[in-house]
């Protein structure tokens, strides 16, 4: 038991910490960025993303992550729009859903997503730098998250920007993520329009709900580990083969799904 919420408590300061890794590299260079692992579905932004590139529009919701930051808004025409965490009480701030935001910085290819450089929103500005010491955001304890579910149609995938898909957004606005990996294995399933289902840990409050998915399935009655279960275990161990932790995570916390899930996975990816 000690080490499983070693293992829970880990998982949640790495997902926690994402994002803000993400949203704080440099600028692009120019010239293409290296080809994603062979094997790995969705990668689709292979070139550079484009840099000084402008989105304007109303904010439709904030992007939570599962400790219940905001680290990016969703627009109105679908443009997904990322910055680090520790400037998710400085938007909120500065503006809210149905806001009309002026965004600047580099913007993904194939995938409808921007890394913020500036915001500007109801005369005030917002730029993407780095935390001034001790003002990073605070992570949450594992048991300051809550064990969830969520379900219902799926109106938008969240992409990285790479164009892996790497969460949903639902009918009623919850926000689900789960590692890319995930998402590659499931891209047939993961479609706006199909239902979906899932378990997990996060938060719920004024400002929306977000949870990382521990299960997963297309009902209910469907859910399946998606660490450890029978169908998500990888496939052969080629240098390309998604890989992830089996029977540990957050999915330990969780009461074992069904055996048989109703959303089959993708056959296995053949020996490189």
């Amino acid at each position: 038991m000690t080490s499983r919420l070693t293992f829970f408590a880990t998982a949640c300061l790495l997902a926690g910490s994402t994002t803000l890794a993400f949203a704080q590299v440099p600028p692009p260079p120019d010239g293409p960025l290296p080809p994603a692992p062979p094997g790995v579905r969705g990668a689709a932004s292979i070139g550079a993303p484009q840099a000084g590139t402008v989105a304007t529009g109303p904010v439709q919701q904030w992007l939570l992550n599962p400790n219940g930051d905001a680290d990016g808004l969703l627009l109105a025409d679908g443009t997904q729009v990322a910055f680090p965490p520790h400037l998710s009480a400085a938007a909120m701030q500065m503006l809210k859903p149905g806001d009309t935001v002026q965004v600047s910085g580099w913007r993904a290819l194939d995938v409808p997503v921007m890394r913020m450089q500036a915001l500007v929103a109801n005369g005030r500005s917002l730029t993407d730098q780095p935390p001034a010491p001790g003002m990073a955001p605070a992570l949450r304890e594992p048991g300051a998250l809550s064990a969830m579910s969520a379900g219902g149609r799926i109106e938008r995938l969240l992409y990285t920007d790479r164009g892996d898909v790497h969460g949903v957004v639902l009918a009623d606005k919850t926000i689900v993520r789960f590692p890319p990996h995930i998402g590659a294995m499931y891209g047939a399933q993961l479609q706006p329009g199909a239902q979906f289902q899932a378990r997990g840990w996060g938060t719920r409050g004024a400002q929306g709900t977000a949870l990382e998915a521990s299960s997963l399935g297309q009902t209910a009655d469907s859910l399946h580990d998606v660490f450890s279960g029978p169908g998500l275990e990888p496939g052969p161990r080629g240098p390309g083969a998604p890989r992830g932790p089996r029977g540990a995570g957050l999915a330990s916390r969780v009461p074992p799904a069904p055996p048989t899930p109703l959303m089959a996975p993708p056959p296995p990816l053949p020996a490189s």
